[in-house]
Protein backbone atom coordinates (compact mmCIF):
# COMPACT_ATOMS: atom_id res chain seq x y z
CA UNK A 1 0.00 0.00 0.00
CA UNK A 2 2.36 2.33 0.61
CA UNK A 3 4.55 1.74 -2.27
CA UNK A 4 1.22 2.36 -4.16
CA UNK A 5 0.74 5.55 -2.65
CA UNK A 6 4.28 7.04 -2.74
CA UNK A 7 4.55 6.06 -6.82
CA UNK A 8 1.32 6.74 -8.14
CA UNK A 9 -1.30 8.39 -5.83
CA UNK A 10 0.06 11.04 -3.55
CA UNK A 11 2.54 12.77 -6.42
CA UNK A 12 -0.58 12.85 -8.29
CA UNK A 13 -3.20 14.22 -5.63
CA UNK A 14 -5.36 10.92 -6.35
CA UNK A 15 -7.05 11.15 -2.67
CA UNK A 16 -9.08 8.14 -3.45
CA UNK A 17 -10.96 8.48 -0.11
CA UNK A 18 -9.79 7.06 3.42
CA UNK A 19 -7.18 9.14 5.79
CA UNK A 20 -4.98 8.28 3.59
CA UNK A 21 -6.43 10.60 1.02
CA UNK A 22 -7.00 13.34 3.83
CA UNK A 23 -3.45 13.03 4.30
CA UNK A 24 -2.62 13.75 0.35
CA UNK A 25 -5.13 16.32 0.44
CA UNK A 26 -3.36 18.18 3.71
CA UNK A 27 0.16 17.00 1.95
CA UNK A 28 -0.42 19.55 -0.74
CA UNK A 29 -2.11 21.98 0.68
CA UNK A 30 0.74 22.38 3.72
CA UNK A 31 3.11 19.68 3.36
CA UNK A 32 2.22 17.48 6.29
CA UNK A 33 3.89 14.21 5.69
CA UNK A 34 0.99 12.07 4.78
CA UNK A 35 2.17 9.29 7.56
CA UNK A 36 1.80 11.97 10.02
CA UNK A 37 -2.15 12.55 8.94
CA UNK A 38 -2.88 9.16 9.26
CA UNK A 39 -0.88 8.37 12.23
CA UNK A 40 -2.93 11.41 14.21
CA UNK A 41 -6.09 10.97 12.65
CA UNK A 42 -6.37 7.31 13.45
CA UNK A 43 -5.49 8.26 17.47
CA UNK A 44 -9.03 9.97 18.80
CA UNK A 45 -10.96 7.49 16.32
CA UNK A 46 -9.44 4.07 18.15
CA UNK A 47 -10.01 5.97 21.63
CA UNK A 48 -13.23 6.50 20.74
CA UNK A 49 -13.70 2.64 19.60
CA UNK A 50 -11.94 1.60 22.24
CA UNK A 51 -14.43 3.53 24.41
CA UNK A 52 -17.86 2.82 22.81
CA UNK A 53 -17.19 -1.19 21.40
CA UNK A 54 -14.43 -2.35 23.67
CA UNK A 55 -10.96 -3.29 23.33
CA UNK A 56 -11.34 -6.62 20.91
CA UNK A 57 -12.64 -4.09 18.26
CA UNK A 58 -8.81 -2.41 18.17
CA UNK A 59 -6.43 -5.48 18.47
CA UNK A 60 -6.39 -6.70 15.30
CA UNK A 61 -6.78 -3.06 13.73
CA UNK A 62 -4.21 -1.91 15.95
CA UNK A 63 -0.90 -3.33 13.91
CA UNK A 64 -2.13 -2.15 10.41
CA UNK A 65 -2.73 1.30 11.74
CA UNK A 66 0.79 1.84 13.35
CA UNK A 67 2.91 0.04 10.49
CA UNK A 68 1.15 1.72 7.53
CA UNK A 69 2.00 5.57 8.17
CA UNK A 70 5.72 4.42 8.90
CA UNK A 71 5.61 2.55 5.83
CA UNK A 72 4.52 5.35 3.73
CA UNK A 73 7.32 7.90 4.73
CA UNK A 74 9.87 4.85 4.76
CA UNK A 75 9.01 4.62 1.05
CA UNK A 76 8.59 8.33 0.28
CA UNK A 77 12.22 8.24 -1.54
CA UNK A 78 10.62 6.11 -4.34
CA UNK A 79 9.84 8.02 -7.46
CA UNK A 80 6.91 8.87 -9.75
CA UNK A 81 6.24 6.29 -12.29
CA UNK A 82 3.81 8.41 -14.17
CA UNK A 83 2.10 11.56 -14.38
CA UNK A 84 -0.56 10.19 -16.32
CA UNK A 85 -3.98 9.99 -14.21
CA UNK A 86 -5.63 7.62 -15.88
CA UNK A 87 -2.25 5.21 -15.33
CA UNK A 88 -2.03 6.65 -11.87
CA UNK A 89 -5.35 5.80 -10.87
CA UNK A 90 -6.01 2.33 -11.94
CA UNK A 91 -2.19 1.07 -11.53
CA UNK A 92 -2.16 3.00 -8.03
CA UNK A 93 -5.70 1.30 -7.13
CA UNK A 94 -4.35 -1.80 -7.92
CA UNK A 95 -1.47 -1.66 -5.42
CA UNK A 96 -3.60 -0.16 -2.41
CA UNK A 97 -6.52 -2.90 -3.20
CA UNK A 98 -3.56 -6.07 -3.16
CA UNK A 99 -2.01 -4.71 0.43
CA UNK A 100 -5.41 -4.33 2.01
CA UNK A 101 -6.94 -7.55 0.73
CA UNK A 102 -3.76 -9.08 2.22
CA UNK A 103 -4.39 -7.18 5.73
CA UNK A 104 -8.20 -8.41 5.43
CA UNK A 105 -7.60 -11.74 4.65
CA UNK A 106 -5.70 -11.93 7.40
CA UNK A 107 -8.49 -10.89 9.78
CA UNK A 108 -6.84 -6.97 10.28
CA UNK A 109 -7.35 -3.07 8.92
CA UNK A 110 -5.23 -0.38 9.00
CA UNK A 111 -7.72 1.88 10.54
CA UNK A 112 -8.77 4.78 9.28
CA UNK A 113 -12.13 4.98 7.93
CA UNK A 114 -13.22 1.76 8.29
CA UNK A 115 -12.61 2.40 12.02
CA UNK A 116 -14.97 5.35 11.24
CA UNK A 117 -17.92 3.19 9.35
CA UNK A 118 -17.77 1.23 12.73
CA UNK A 119 -18.82 4.05 14.77
CA UNK A 120 -21.61 5.92 12.52
CA UNK A 121 -23.23 2.27 13.35
CA UNK A 122 -22.58 2.05 16.41
CA UNK A 123 -23.98 6.11 17.34
CA UNK A 124 -26.56 6.21 14.41
CA UNK A 125 -27.79 3.08 13.24
CA UNK A 126 -25.57 3.26 9.98
CA UNK A 127 -24.34 0.34 8.20
CA UNK A 128 -20.77 0.22 8.03
CA UNK A 129 -20.64 -0.51 4.21
CA UNK A 130 -22.47 3.00 3.63
CA UNK A 131 -20.97 4.72 6.58
CA UNK A 132 -16.99 3.23 5.06
CA UNK A 133 -18.86 4.65 1.35
CA UNK A 134 -19.90 7.96 2.98
CA UNK A 135 -16.60 8.81 4.73
CA UNK A 136 -14.33 7.82 1.39
CA UNK A 137 -16.80 10.08 -0.95
CA UNK A 138 -17.07 13.15 1.25
CA UNK A 139 -13.45 13.16 1.09
CA UNK A 140 -12.88 12.48 -2.51
CA UNK A 141 -15.51 15.64 -3.16
CA UNK A 142 -13.23 17.86 -0.77
CA UNK A 143 -10.70 17.29 -2.84
CA UNK A 144 -12.32 17.88 -5.85
CA UNK A 145 -12.99 20.77 -4.53
CA UNK A 146 -9.32 21.77 -4.06
CA UNK A 147 -7.59 20.28 -6.99
CA UNK A 148 -10.45 20.20 -9.84
CA UNK A 149 -13.40 17.95 -10.56
CA UNK A 150 -11.15 15.94 -12.73
CA UNK A 151 -8.88 14.76 -10.37
CA UNK A 152 -11.51 13.88 -8.21
CA UNK A 153 -13.40 11.42 -11.13
CA UNK A 154 -9.76 9.77 -11.02
CA UNK A 155 -9.62 9.35 -7.12
CA UNK A 156 -13.34 7.89 -7.54
CA UNK A 157 -11.98 5.53 -10.41
CA UNK A 158 -9.00 4.57 -8.18
CA UNK A 159 -10.87 3.42 -5.32
CA UNK A 160 -13.46 1.34 -7.47
CA UNK A 161 -10.24 -0.30 -8.71
CA UNK A 162 -8.97 -0.82 -5.14
CA UNK A 163 -12.38 -2.01 -4.14
CA UNK A 164 -11.66 -4.95 -7.16
CA UNK A 165 -8.45 -5.74 -5.82
CA UNK A 166 -9.65 -6.18 -2.37
CA UNK A 167 -11.85 -8.60 -3.55
CA UNK A 168 -10.32 -10.78 -5.24
CA UNK A 169 -7.44 -11.54 -2.87
CA UNK A 170 -9.76 -12.59 -0.18
CA UNK A 171 -11.72 -14.31 -2.95
CA UNK A 172 -8.63 -16.06 -3.99
CA UNK A 173 -7.34 -17.22 -6.94
CA UNK A 174 -9.49 -20.41 -7.27
CA UNK A 175 -10.48 -21.31 -10.90
CA UNK A 176 -13.47 -23.56 -9.47
CA UNK A 177 -16.65 -24.35 -11.13
CA UNK A 178 -19.96 -25.38 -9.46
CA UNK A 179 -22.23 -27.37 -11.42
CA UNK A 180 -25.79 -28.18 -10.43
CA UNK A 181 -26.89 -31.58 -12.59
CA UNK A 182 -30.89 -32.14 -12.45
CA UNK A 183 -31.54 -35.50 -13.50
CA UNK A 184 -34.85 -37.58 -13.59
CA UNK A 185 -32.82 -40.66 -14.02
CA UNK A 186 -29.70 -42.43 -13.17
CA UNK A 187 -28.32 -40.15 -10.36
CA UNK A 188 -26.36 -42.33 -9.21
CA UNK A 189 -24.71 -43.32 -12.59
CA UNK A 190 -23.68 -40.06 -13.11
CA UNK A 191 -22.38 -39.20 -9.53
CA UNK A 192 -20.32 -42.68 -9.92
CA UNK A 193 -18.50 -41.71 -13.50
CA UNK A 194 -17.28 -38.12 -11.86
CA UNK A 195 -16.11 -39.64 -8.97
CA UNK A 196 -13.90 -42.22 -11.04
CA UNK A 197 -13.09 -40.19 -13.90
CA UNK A 198 -12.61 -36.57 -12.82
CA UNK A 199 -11.77 -37.76 -9.16
CA UNK A 200 -13.99 -35.18 -7.46
CA UNK A 201 -17.06 -35.67 -5.09
CA UNK A 202 -20.80 -35.45 -5.36
CA UNK A 203 -23.37 -34.34 -2.68
CA UNK A 204 -26.97 -35.45 -3.55
CA UNK A 205 -29.87 -33.07 -3.14
CA UNK A 206 -33.35 -33.60 -3.17
CA UNK A 207 -36.05 -31.23 -5.34
CA UNK A 208 -39.60 -31.11 -6.83
CA UNK A 209 -40.53 -29.67 -10.25
CA UNK A 210 -42.32 -26.63 -9.71
CA UNK A 211 -44.44 -27.01 -13.16
CA UNK A 212 -44.69 -30.60 -12.94
CA UNK A 213 -44.59 -31.63 -9.13
CA UNK A 214 -42.11 -34.68 -9.53
CA UNK A 215 -39.42 -36.03 -7.76
CA UNK A 216 -36.01 -34.52 -9.15
CA UNK A 217 -32.61 -35.69 -8.20
CA UNK A 218 -29.88 -32.79 -7.82
CA UNK A 219 -26.36 -33.42 -7.56
CA UNK A 220 -23.82 -30.88 -6.82
CA UNK A 221 -20.05 -31.00 -7.17
CA UNK A 222 -17.04 -28.73 -7.69
CA UNK A 223 -14.57 -29.32 -10.74
CA UNK A 224 -11.55 -27.65 -11.55
CA UNK A 225 -12.01 -25.49 -14.96
CA UNK A 226 -10.47 -27.71 -16.89
CA UNK A 227 -12.58 -30.44 -15.95
CA UNK A 228 -15.98 -28.68 -17.35
CA UNK A 229 -15.77 -30.17 -20.90
CA UNK A 230 -14.98 -33.83 -19.14
CA UNK A 231 -18.07 -32.92 -17.01
CA UNK A 232 -20.08 -31.80 -19.44
CA UNK A 233 -19.77 -34.58 -21.28
CA UNK A 234 -20.27 -37.70 -18.93
CA UNK A 235 -23.84 -35.94 -18.11
CA UNK A 236 -24.54 -36.12 -22.02
CA UNK A 237 -23.34 -39.65 -22.04
CA UNK A 238 -25.91 -40.76 -19.26
CA UNK A 239 -28.75 -38.44 -18.95
CA UNK A 240 -29.35 -36.10 -22.63
CA UNK A 241 -32.13 -34.60 -21.14
CA UNK A 242 -30.35 -33.53 -17.64
CA UNK A 243 -30.87 -29.49 -16.62
CA UNK A 244 -27.03 -28.76 -16.16
CA UNK A 245 -26.23 -25.03 -13.93
CA UNK A 246 -22.52 -24.15 -14.31
CA UNK A 247 -21.22 -21.39 -12.32
CA UNK A 248 -18.02 -19.58 -11.15
CA UNK A 249 -16.56 -20.32 -7.66
CA UNK A 250 -14.39 -17.70 -5.77
CA UNK A 251 -12.82 -19.89 -3.61
CA UNK A 252 -13.33 -23.69 -2.31
CA UNK A 253 -11.80 -25.04 0.95
CA UNK A 254 -12.15 -28.09 1.92
CA UNK A 255 -11.12 -31.99 0.81
CA UNK A 256 -9.25 -31.57 -2.43
CA UNK A 257 -9.38 -28.11 -3.10
CA UNK A 258 -7.35 -25.67 -0.68
CA UNK A 259 -6.74 -25.73 3.73
CA UNK A 260 -9.75 -24.03 5.37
Amino acid sequence: MAVSFNMFLIPNKLAAGGISGLGIILFHLYRIPVGFTVLVANIPLFILVWRYMGWKFVAHSLTGTILLPFMLEFFAFLPLVTTDLLLASVYGGIGVGFGLGIVFRSRGSTGGTSVLALLFHNFWGITSGHGLIGADFAIIVVAGFIFGPEVALFALLSLFVSSKAVDFIQEGFSFSKAALIITDKKRDDISEKILRELGRGATFLNGYGAYSGEKKGIILCVVHQSQVTRLKNIVREIDPTAFVIVSNVGEVLGEGFGPI
